[in-house]
């Protein structure tokens, strides 16, 4: 998963930044309050894990403007040396998901980073997908429509993979490259709109068959799930 780190504590963000790779998760870790909210006005993360006190947007205020110009749905974590009872009140009461005093332990972040993944993205895990007339398979890397298999390449399989798990969710470019590709930085843009192109014709994805691709200007894609007549 895609994970938005904001703590201004370079040895902290270092810390978290290691659990997490080490679990897999691909992060982006960030120091300032303004800096996360302009990365997340253009990129897609399935996670953000917030400190409180910055040197210039505080966490809660990052919060609330994640909640109202980002998402309200995406989880949040926040990390914190605030340990008042009034602070996780509050911070829960604005749209927070779960809330750590610091300390932060390896094994307890861990565990609550794959708790709020779980309950956001059901599917995440899940190696079997139904989305008829489409069957996925992630362990033989195949996808049949109607019991007939569609010839994708590994890259344009993880890729629908990766739509059909974030079904009606706006994802950015750079999470479509990073979650297929991984961190290529010199992987071209055109490369990612060619390859949702080629899904697009080999899954025969238009509104008459159920599903739609639907392109967003300067930013990414959203699979829809079209009401078939």
């Amino acid at each position: 998963m895609r994970i938005a780190v904001l703590e201004d504590d370079a040895d902290q963000l270092a810390l978290i930044t290691r659990w997490l790779e080490e679990a897999e998760h691909d992060v982006h870790g960030y120091k300032s309050g303004r800096e996360i909210m302009r990365e997340a006005a253009r990129e897609s993360f399935d996670l953000f894990v917030l400190d409180w006190q910055l040197p210039d947007v505080s966490g809660p205020e990052v919060l609330k403007w994640t909640r109202e110009h980002v998402s309200k749905t995406t989880p949040i974590l926040f990390v914190t040396g605030r340990d008042s009872e009034e602070d996780i009140v509050f911070a829960l009461q604005q749209g927070a998901d779960d809330y750590m005093v610091k300390p932060a332990r390896r094994h307890e972040l861990l565990a609550r980073v794959n708790a709020l993944l779980r309950r956001a993205y059901p599917r995440a895990e899940q190696t079997l997908l139904s989305f008829p007339p489409f069957e996925i398979d992630t362990k033989q890397g195949e996808i049949r429509r109607e019991g007939a298999k569609i010839e994708l390449t590994p890259k344009e399989f993880e890729l629908a993979v990766t739509l059909f798990r974030n079904v009606g969710r706006l994802i950015s470019r750079g999470y479509l490259q990073e979650m297929v590709w991984g961190r290529a930085g010199n992987l071209a843009t055109r490369t990612v709109d060619t390859h949702v192109s080629q899904v697009r014709k080999k899954l025969d994805l238009r509104p008459e068959t159920g599903y739609r691709v639907v392109p967003v200007y300067n930013y990414g894609y959203r699979l829809e799930q079209m009401t078939v007549q």
